[in-house]
């Protein structure tokens, strides 16, 4: 893929961002969401591309998603896999909370795993740490694995988990193993990647989330030279025929980065929404906004903070209400 497709996929991220930015602790998760959306499928129609979204927003929320087998771009070369999550923390930008994000990932067609939407159990870790940590391993012997690779004591390093009840017994197992614990309400994406940054406070992320939002993590750890592990968790017998369907005949299979994001090829991008772990979020001024946008290419190792400042007059997506605006 060619290197300025990274910034044509910022201005995908931005515009979601900005769009969905808007709804901000107003308890419409729906409009917020239908806001990215709408703005994503806007600006992807400016880009020089041929893409296939093959991981689109989820069912789970109900949402008003880019559906996985929708074209985006303008049907020219090159042919690409598109994951998204136009809003990634549907709540937490609802509630007003820290941690959304809207978020792409994209690879030579028919390098992206094309994951049902369901739960995953997820185990993230950076670029020291590959290698050392397996999603079958007993969770005390990860955390120590972990601590020796970042030259800490198991008391120092912080595991990111979301609070659910299904994770009660994996709390139990990292507060006895002496480690400390971070509980996220919504939104994994975030704070998986974070794992691979020595200053964000995230030293391993751990548990089931969804499906989906694993491929992106995946795609971007790549990126980093992180390290990424995942198995899916149906839950009943129609998810596991979906499984099957999707070309995934052994639902207790252990995916590796690798076969989440086959090629060496891959481009992450990232706008914060809400602060997160990684990025801060939309900023408002006098119609002006701006935005920070992680940037990232495995095939350079580049990665670019993009602090961009936007004259809302001047951007037709929202000038002429193309999109819905504080219910408007």
């Amino acid at each position: 893929m060619e290197r300025e497709l990274a910034l044509e996929f910022a201005r995908v991220t931005e515009a979601a961002a900005l769009a969905s930015a808007r709804w901000v602790g107003k308890g419409d998760k729906e409009g917020a969401d239908d806001a990215a959306v709408t703005a994503m499928r806007v600006m992807f129609d400016t880009v020089s591309v041929d893409g296939t979204v093959v991981i689109g927003e989820g069912e789970m929320d109900e949402a008003p998603m880019l559906y996985i087998g929708e074209r985006v771009g303008i049907g020219v070369p090159p042919e690409v896999d598109i994951a998204v999550d136009p809003l990634e923390g549907t709540n937490l930008v609802a509630k007003g909370l820290n941690g959304a994000i809207a978020v792409l990932a994209a690879s030579p067609r028919g390098s992206l795993l094309h994951a049902p939407d369901m739960y995953m159990d997820k185990i993230a870790v950076g670029a020291e740490c590959r290698g050392r940590v397996h999603l079958e391993a007993p969770v005390k012997e990860n955390l120590r694995q972990v601590a020796k690779a970042l030259d800490k004591l198991i008391s120092e390093v912080t595991v990111v988990i979301l609070d659910r009840p299904r994770h009660q017994q994996l709390i139990e197992e990292v507060r006895q193993a002496g480690a400390r614990i971070k509980l996220i309400t919504d939104g994994d994406v975030s704070p998986g990647v974070a794992a691979a940054y020595q200053d964000s406070g995230v030293d391993i992320l751990m548990g089931i989330g969804g499906a989906p939002e694993g491929v992106i993590t995946a795609a971007a750890l790549k990126c980093l030279g992180g390290d990424f592990q995942a198995r899916l968790w149906p839950e009943d017998d129609t998810e596991i025929a979906r499984c099957h369907e999707m070309g995934i005949t052994n639902v207790n299979k252990i995916f590796t980065m690798d076969e989440l994001a086959k090629s060496d090829d891959v481009i992450f991008v990232a706008t914060g929404i809400t602060d997160s772990f990684l990025l801060k979020g939309v900023r408002y001024f006098k119609r002006r906004a701006v935005t920070q946008t992680l940037v990232m290419r495995s095939t350079s190792g580049t990665i670019r903070h993009i602090e961009a400042h936007h004259d809302l007059d001047k951007k037709p997506l929202f000038k002429d209400h193309r999109i819905k605006l504080l219910g408007e």
